[in-house]
């Protein structure tokens, strides 16, 4: 599947992963192509937003400064996806990738989870978002012939396998990736994937060597680190957006870097 003339909304744009993955679809998406780049950082938007434009000039750019575990923050954002309805209209493909998120307090075992705001904190950016940013942009854009439709979800392989201290991490995936499915299920013209794009050399990674209660668990990274075991981030982008064109997986799937 050619991406062709794609409106691709990026969450989590402005750094790690989501920024890799917008350099990335700018290299592969046809001219006339548009990215909205969603983030906190309103300055690091628009220094990376310039230097998309320059790299790619015949690729059009928008951000916008969004807190999404608010819903002022998803409010805006399908604000500025609803500006870009005449792209969609001369679009190919609509690609949203759900990428923003957030480790969670791993300082912590699982007894220790009491605060019941700051529980409720953590899903409502992690999960809830998520959930009321793609309905809404699945709205903006609706079904129309010859468009093709394509959502995914950056999960991990915490989704699928407990981990020491990850308490709300792996709770947050797993739930994500099955509000995913749902979706598959309920959209069939919704082509949607759960990613896992491996243990990243990324500000996350840092926090996992230093911060994690499970003492086993964070010398398990601190080696991962020192034998130069984590993923590269280009290569791991490179392979989602590779998934997304062969286009071969069944909608709703995890499929996780190391399995392709």
């Amino acid at each position: 599947m050619e991406l062709g003339r794609a409106l691709c909304v990026v969450t989590g744009a402005s750094r790690g992963f989501g920024l890799t993955v917008c350099r990335e679809l700018a290299a592969r998406v046809a001219p006339g192509s548009w990215l909205l780049l969603v983030a906190r950082s309103e300055e690091r938007l628009r220094q990376e937003a310039g230097r998309l434009m320059e790299r790619w000039p015949g690729l059009g750019i928008s951000w916008v400064a969004a807190d999404l575990s608010t819903k002022e923050g998803v409010r805006r954002t399908v604000m500025a996806a609803d500006g870009l309805k005449s792209e969609r209209e001369a679009a190919d493909t609509v690609l949203i990738i759900n990428n923003a998120g957030s480790l969670g307090d791993i300082s912590k075992s699982f007894v220790d989870m009491t605060d019941v705001v700051a529980v409720d904190n953590y899903f409502s950016f992690n999960v809830s978002s998520a959930l009321c940013l793609t309905s809404s942009l699945l709205t903006t854009f609706p079904r129309c012939p010859g468009l093709r439709r394509v959502v995914v979800n950056v999960s991990s392989l915490a989704a699928i396998k407990p981990f020491k201290s990850w308490t709300l991490y792996c709770t947050g995936k797993a739930a994500r990736d099955m509000m995913f499915r749902v979706l598959a299920e309920e959209e069939a013209d919704v082509r949607v994937l759960s990613y896992g794009p491996g243990p990243l050399d990324t500000d996350m990674q840092e926090e996992l060597r230093t911060q994690m209660a499970d003492a086993e668990m964070r010398q398990c990274f601190i080696d991962m680190k020192n034998e130069g075991k984590l993923v590269d981030i280009e290569a791991s982008a490179r392979k989602m957006l590779d998934i997304i064109q062969t286009n071969t997986y069944k909608s709703g799937d995890h499929v996780d870097f190391y399995e392709v």
